[in-house]
This record gives structure tokens, sequence and C-alpha cells, in this order.
């Protein structure tokens, strides 16, 4: 027995060796950059770091009365060339953080569009795409200048230490004690800044999840007088986003002044114990004022490193919840993109199904939905699939299109298992119309040639023409180029569902799959349509759950199901005769709606 692994993800936070590790997959192909990126501001640091030393030289020389005419251009030339080192390097860091969350953005897209149904399913769509919105922006801080202003504060911070020390290490001492003292109470401060940053985008996730909810039943919104309810439930989750956005914004500002409070705190222990060495002679005036100078000089690195520790806390939050993104189930991809397997590519012409005792169930706590399912459909041909709510049909269709892998059995195709095809090759011999007949926002020609964008005029007319949906077109004022608003808002049910079935039609797919694709049609449309499915179904594969009795009576052949069973297989005149249930379906003209 063939068992489908059950689509699974990781919902815990990554420790912070492995948030290094995807920060550092983000980063690498844009490591050059970066680096360029350092090295100016390097560069920058370096300017600043000589200034005191200058100043300390011009004090020097103004105490024994030689000319400072060149010390005042040379600082001239440092704050201008630092100053426009730092811009470029800042230009550099900016240009390349938007390169990272484009990355990641169009990684997450790709990712999300390959999910296996049962993980999109499981998830809220809302909540998927703050993911791929909200939570890559935050990538955008943390991945270049985060790493950047850690490197070049440490460096500075490094830097500004040694030459403290070689002009005077009882002043260091005093120093680094209260930058200890203060750094030791930014550490506690900062798991904090993390967990209300993770909690507030949560939050924005729950905002996209409710929204999303609402738009996809607007008018049911509406006409249930619940807009209020909605809106309220929007508010609290924009409510708790706010809380937590508030509490995260405390804990940075509280971090953001340490590094001023610190070096306030030296300057006021420095200046006592530097006034009292100079008073005594040990250290002369222009050291204390050196010294002091590299005192607010420190205020830049120590802010960097704050900073950067703290987008670090935000941007781990963010990278987590791309990382479970990352984490999800998704479908195979050909491994040789442009080659398709030699037993597929040389099939055409109407294909063949085949079942066989095919078990299946959506989770591993759910019951089974199929229970040993067999039964064959030839080539060409028509055959119906009915049965009670429940029975399994529209989960045959399922298992065909490889949404889901079937846990027990055998589901072929042309005499091979689905599971041997290319996805890519399968899916394009078969034309599915759903349920609900989805169309897209845009225009109807889109929407046509969504799955044929190879689709010339003259077979968009042709199937116009078969759908009935050429007065249709006639009568919008901008043709096929007329928008159908979201989700096809400007369209009737039955338009939906034409528009759906000429798009599977200009497919010209080996096999058609319609899942109650008439439920929508007036009665002169539904006749029209099976003539055409008729025609169809002579060179092609045709597979209908129907719950019309006027659609199951033209199939060449009818599979009865029952709780996941198949009870009978037989015409509709056979059926009437052999088996009850379907005896009974028949007799009420309205066979019981798919799933």
């Amino acid at each position: 027995m063939n068992t489908a692994s059950a689509p699974t993800t990781d919902e815990t936070p990554l420790s912070t060796r492995e948030t290094i590790k995807a920060l550092h997959a983000y980063v690498r192909p844009h490591r050059w950059a970066v680096a360029l990126g350092l090295l100016c501001a390097l560069i920058g640091a370096a300017g600043g770091l000589l200034q005191p030393l200058a100043t300390k030289a011009l004090v020097d020389r103004l105490a024994s009365g030689e000319t400072i005419t060149g010390i005042l251009i040379m600082l001239t030339v440092l704050v201008l060339l630092g100053t426009a080192v730092e811009a470029f390097g800042a230009y550099v860091l900016e240009r390349t953080a938007e390169s990272v969350v484009l990355a990641a953005r169009r990684t997450l897209a790709g990712r999300l569009l390959r999910l296996r149904i049962a993980e999109w399913e499981r998830i809220p769509p809302g909540d998927l795409m703050s993911r791929v919105t909200s939570d890559t922006t935050l990538l955008r801080a943390v991945s270049t200048q985060a790493v950047v202003s850690a490197a070049t504060g440490a460096v500075s911070f490094v830097a500004a230490i040694v030459v403290m020390g070689f002009l005077d290490v009882a002043l260091l001492g005093v120093t680094l004690g209260v930058v200890v003292l203060v750094g030791g109470a930014v550490a506690l401060v900062m798991p904090r800044i993390a967990r209300a940053t993770e909690r507030a985008q949560e939050a924005v996730g729950e905002i996209s999840i409710a929204l999303e909810r609402v738009f996809g039943a607007f008018r049911t919104v509406k006409a249930s007088g619940a807009e209020e309810r909605e809106t309220a439930l929007v508010e609290a989750a924009a409510r708790r986003a706010w809380r937590h956005g508030v509490k995260s914004a405390k804990w940075e500002s509280v971090a953001g002044s340490a590094d001023e409070l610190a070096v306030q705190l030296a300057f006021l222990a420095v200046l006592g114990v530097g006034g009292a060495r100079v008073a005594s002679g040990e250290i002369p005036v222009s050291t204390l004022i050196a010294f002091l100078l590299y005192l607010f000089y420190l205020i830049d690195p120590v802010s960097k490193l704050v900073d950067a520790v703290s987008h670090y806390q935000e941007g781990a939050a963010a990278i987590s919840r791309i990382a479970q993104v990352e984490r999800l189930s998704t479908e195979p991809t050909d491994r040789r993109k442009g080659t398709l397997p030699r037993q597929v590519a040389s099939v055409s012409g109407p294909a063949s199904v085949r079942f066989e005792d095919v078990s299946f169930r959506y989770r591993p706590d759910l019951p089974y939905t199929h229970q040993r399912v067999s039964f064959e459909v030839p080539r060409t041909g028509m055959t119906a699939f009915v049965g009670p709510s429940g029975a399994g049909k529209s989960t045959v269709f399922a298992l065909i299109e490889r949404f889901y892998e079937a846990t027990g059995g055998r589901v072929l195709v042309d005499g091979k298992d689905v599971r041997d095809w290319s996805l890519a090759e399968l899916r394009s011999a078969i034309g599915y119309v759903e349920q609900d007949a989805p169309v897209l926002a845009g225009t109807l020609r889109e929407n046509l040639v969504f799955a044929a964008p190879g689709a010339t005029d003259d077979d968009i007319r042709d199937v116009l023409a078969r759908t009935k949906l050429d007065t249709l077109v006639g009568r919008l004022p901008h043709g096929l180029d007329t928008p159908v608003g979201h989700r096809g808002s400007k369209l009737s049910g039955g338009e939906r569902q034409r528009i759906a079935i000429a798009r599977a039609l200009l497919r010209g797919p080996r096999l058609l799959l319609l899942d109650e694709a008439t439920s929508q049609l007036d009665a002169v449309n539904e006749l029209a349509l099976r003539d055409v499915l008729t025609k169809v179904a002579r060179e092609t594969t045709v597979l209908v759950v129907a719950h019309r009795l006027s659609t199951v009576t033209g199939a060449d052949r009818i599979v009865v199901m029952e709780s996941g069973r198949v009870r009978a297989v037989g015409t509709h005149e056979e059926l009437v005769i052999q088996d009850r249930l379907y005896a009974r379906l028949a007799a009420t003209q309205l066979l019981a709606t798919a799933r």
C-alpha cells in the first residue's frame, strides 16, 4: 500500500543560530554590496575617529603658539570626505536591502503558489499574505543595516576604546564601568522587544485574515447586516497590533536612550576624575579634551550596536514567520524544466482513467472519504458520477489532478500512476471546472486564456460560440477587454460557469473534468452546453459530477457512489432497474449536490 505523507509545518520559533543562518542565506547573494557598504561605513567612522586626535594636536599647538591652519584644513577634509563616503554607503545598503526584500517576496510567492492543497486549506490566506508583505518588510533593516551597524559599531567602539586607553587607562576604566552597567540593563530589554514584535506581526496577520474573510463574501456580509460586527473583528485585531506595537516601541525607546545615558553618566564620571588628574598634573588638559571628545564619539558606535540588536530582535520574529512558510509542504517540481518524459510526450488523443482499490482521507484524524474505490473509464465518451452528499465524487477529481495523494491503491491515467507523471504534463492534459467556477479579477479575455495563453482570436471566437458567450461579449462595453470585477462580481452565476467551461475547452484537454459545471445554468443554456459536451465527448474523455437528471441520462456510463464506495456502474436505463439508490435519486429528478 502506498501512503502519502501528511503535510506538516513547524510553528516553533527559530533559535538564534537558525535565525542567523537564515539571515545569512538572504544576505549571501548580496555579500559584495554589503561589503562595499561596510567599507564606506568604516571609512566614515575612521574619519570621525581621527577628529579628536586632530583636536588634541590643535589644542597643543595653540598652547605652544604654533599655527593651526593645516590642522583646520585637515579637519574640514575629514568631515567632508567622511560624510560623502557614508552617504554613498548608505545608498548602497538601502538598495541592497530592497533587493533582499524583493528576493524574499519572489521566493515566498513562488512557494505559496506551489503549496499542497491541504496546506492551503489549513492556513488562512490572509496570514500567508501578511508574511509576504509586512514580514518581508522587516528584512529590510535586519539584512543590511543591522549587519553593517553591528560591524561598524563594534569596530569603531573597539578602535575608540584602544585610543582612549592610549590616552589614559584610568579614565578608560571609569568609562567602561558605566558602559557595562548600562549595557547589562539593555540586554534585559531586548527579548521583550522580540516578543512584542512577533505578537504585533501575528496581529497584523489577523487583520489580513479578517479582511480576506469579509471580502470573500462581501454581498453576504451586507445582506446579513454584519458590517459592524465584522468591522469590530478587524478593529480588535488592529488594536492588538497597536498594543503590541506600542509595547515594542516602549522597550525600543528604553534601549535607544541607553546609549546616550551611558555616555552622559560616563561624561560626568570622567569629568570629575579627569579634572582631578589635570589639576594634579598627571595629564595635560588636551588629553582630557580629546578623551571627552572620544567619549561623545562613542555615542555613535554604541547607538549602532543597540540599533543592530533591536533590528535583529524585530527581524528575528519576521524571519521565524517567513521560515515557517518555507517549511510548508509543496508539490514536487520537475527536475529538468523544458524536458518531457518520453512515455508522456508520445501520448495523444483522449485519456483513460482507472482507480484501483483507492483509499483516501484528508487528514489522519478524519474518516476515509474513499474506501477501496475501483472503476475504469475508457477513452472518449462521457462518464457521470452521482450519489448523495459526502459520497466522495468531487474527491475523484481531486485525486486525478493530484491535489491530494491517494492513501492507498492507485489512480492511473493512460495506464500510468499519476504519481509517476510530471505534474505539469498531467495537468496540461486536463481541463478542470470547479464547483464554484471561479473567475479571476481582470478582463474577460484574460480569464478565457488563463489556462491557454497561446490561444488565437479564432480559437476564442469558436469557444465563445460553443458556450453561448458570444451574446455576452456583444453587450459588454469593451467586449473581451471588459473587466469582470473581483471574482467575477459583474457577472451572473451562469455566466461565470460558462466562462469556466470555455476556459477549460480552450485548453484543448485530453481529459475534461466538470464538477457540477451546469448547476447555475437555465434550461436553455444547459441544453446548449449539453450538446457541446456531447460533441466534445467524441474527441476527448469527459468526467462529470452531476446532480441534474438531464445531464446524467446523456452519459455513456454512470458511476454511483455512496459513503466513499462504488455501488454500481452502468447506463441510466440499467441502473434504474438494478440499483435502488440510483432509482430513488432519479425519481427525485434532482440528484444530491457534490461533496
